[in-house]
């Protein structure tokens, strides 16, 4: 055991801390039975053993935390306070303690503080560009040195800057989230980077630049709703992405369970995790309701998405694809502004417009939303009602359906998440299947392709379904695992499901194929 010189003075002031509470907080054992005498620790009670109000009462157990220094059972008998102790100082201990702690954590040197962590790419809609983003702890340039060489210097630099988040949980903690773009990339190379600065520098990493023009074959991944906590594909989706499976990642919403938790640290610890796969292809997002917390700020602080809608909503353009994000949470949490439904619409119906007048060229039309329109999933989100906000939005005037726009513009293909499990749908239009033909339902479907990928992993485990598949429903999987998309050419694309829970296995397989011509028309 370290003694108190080599601890440090902040692990020192919490033994202290610890050992003051052990000698001077009533002792008796925890439990949330209400039959348990006053002052007993595992009691709720809003008075201390003497009956007196306790300051402990004032907060919830969350942000108290668990409480320690509960003796045998068998020495059952109050110890009195020493004479010089006060009434409310033993609930004092015990309602600062935790706090003690987390601002010692929060200082501790277990992480250099300008060492840059948390690493991650995102491509900024620029060809021949790479935003790289981490975070410090402490201010710090921002400059991302990179070359080609495996070994050895690296000869090109990049600068940016920094920005302060402050987390909105008690503590206020502060990070400095560093973003740099780099330009003028050569098509297909593969690059050699580390970011940070002359007070620190985080390890190399590998990425190699998205190709140019429409002519090219796509491959990526894509999944929703992983956490921190039993990341299941986490596993396997880092080894595809350092074999080179991969030129970006679609992540589908809801991050960590959640990135606002433990004043953030939940959040720090996702993105290390993920790290290894986002450090090495584009990890391009969109906000799902996990993130909705102090109005989506770890969701647009972290992250570096295209546009200037701080990541809510944007598009980008992936070889013969155009691939947009939206955020479905504008029409749940509505307290953060109405307005964000309408402004969100019209841009979306803007950019819909736009990508059909360059349908010549990029065919493929991809969207990602949180929250699905439709499954058949055995719970009361709102995909499972017939008229859902996300598929007719709000009431407004005039009427403001994603539904609508979205099959009407000639959407091809709808990646959704939310439910933990994956769901493929047959092509499909207001509950109506709108198959290609009996034989091949997706070559020449009459309706956009709906799949639900939600089976990543999360604390919340898997997602049931209903017992009778609903008429639209073609595949339903509960399996832990993600979704690979091969964008072939303009005219087909490749979908497969990987189950981890079955070690790789391919349990869903299909081909969307689509004419050149004539891509706006449905039904």
């Amino acid at each position: 055991m370290q003694s108190a010189e080599q601890r440090g003075p902040e692990t020192s002031l919490i033994i202290l801390s610890h050992q003051h509470l052990l000698r001077h907080s009533p002792q008796r054992r925890f439990s949330h039975s209400a039959s348990l005498p006053h002052g007993h620790p595992d009691r709720r009670t809003d008075t201390d053993r003497h009956g007196r109000p306790c300051l402990a009462s004032l907060h919830s157990p969350s942000s108290v935390g668990p409480r320690t220094g509960g003796i045998p059972a068998s020495d059952s008998a109050p110890h009195p306070p020493p004479p010089t102790m006060g009434p409310y100082v033993g609930c004092w201990l015990y309602c600062c303690l935790p706090l003690l702690f987390s601002l010692a954590v929060q200082g501790s040197p277990e992480y250099p503080r300008v060492t840059p962590e948390q690493v991650h790419l995102s491509y900024p809609g620029e060809p021949g560009s790479m935003t790289v983003t981490w975070t410090t702890w402490a201010p710090a340039r921002s400059e991302v040195q990179f070359g080609i060489q495996l070994s050895g210097p690296l000869p090109f630099r990049a600068h940016g800057a920094a920005s302060t988040f402050v987390d909105g949980g008690i503590l206020r903690r502060k990070l400095y989230m560093h973003r740099v773009t780099l330009r003028k990339l050569v098509p297909g190379v593969q690059y050699v980077y580390r970011c940070g600065s002359s007070q620190g520098w985080s390890r190399r990493f590998r990425f190699r630049a998205l190709k140019n023009g429409v002519h090219w074959s796509p491959r990526l991944a894509v999944f929703g709703d992983m956490g921190a906590d039993n990341p299941k594909a986490l596993p396997r989706l880092r080894r595809d992405t350092q074999q080179g499976m991969f030129d970006a990642v679609l992540h589908v919403g809801d991050f960590a369970y959640n990135m606002d938790q433990d004043n953030a640290r939940v959040g720090d610890r996702f993105m290390r995790l993920i790290e290894p796969v986002a450090a090495s292809v584009p990890y391009m997002t969109c906000p799902g309701n996990h993130e909705q917390r102090y109005n989506f700020s770890n969701y647009k602080a972290r992250f570096s998405m295209p546009g200037d809608n701080e990541g809510l909503w944007y598009s980008w353009d992936l070889g013969p694809a155009h691939i947009i994000s939206f955020s479905t949470e504008v029409y749940f949490f509505l307290h953060y502004g109405r307005h964000l439904v309408e402004r969100q619409f019209r841009w979306l119906e803007n950019d819909l417009q736009k990508a059909n007048k360059n349908r010549a060229a990029r065919p493929w039309i991809i969207t990602m939303g949180h929250r699905p329109m439709y499954c058949s999933n055995a719970d009361l989100d709102d995909c499972t009602r017939h008229e859902s906000r996300v598929s007719p939005g709000l009431h407004l005037s005039p009427p403001r359906s994603l539904m609508v726009t979205i099959s009407a513009l000639g959407v091809d293909l709808e990646f959704w998440a939310h439910e933990h499990s994956y769901e493929r749908l047959w092509p499909i239009y207001n509950y109506q299947v709108f198959n290609g033909s009996l034989e091949k339902p997706y070559t020449n479907p009459r309706g956009p392709v709906h799949i639900i990928t939600g089976s990543a992993g999360c604390e919340e485990l898997l997602t049931p379904f209903v017992i009778k598949p609903r008429p639209w429903s073609a595949v339903r999987v509960k399996e832990y695992g993600y979704t690979r998309m091969h964008i072939l050419n303009g005219t087909h694309m490749h979908i497969q499901q990987v189950s981890e829970d079955q070690d790789g296995k391919i349990v869903d397989d299909i081909w969307i194929v689509r004419p050149l011509l004539g891509r706006m028309m449905y039904h």
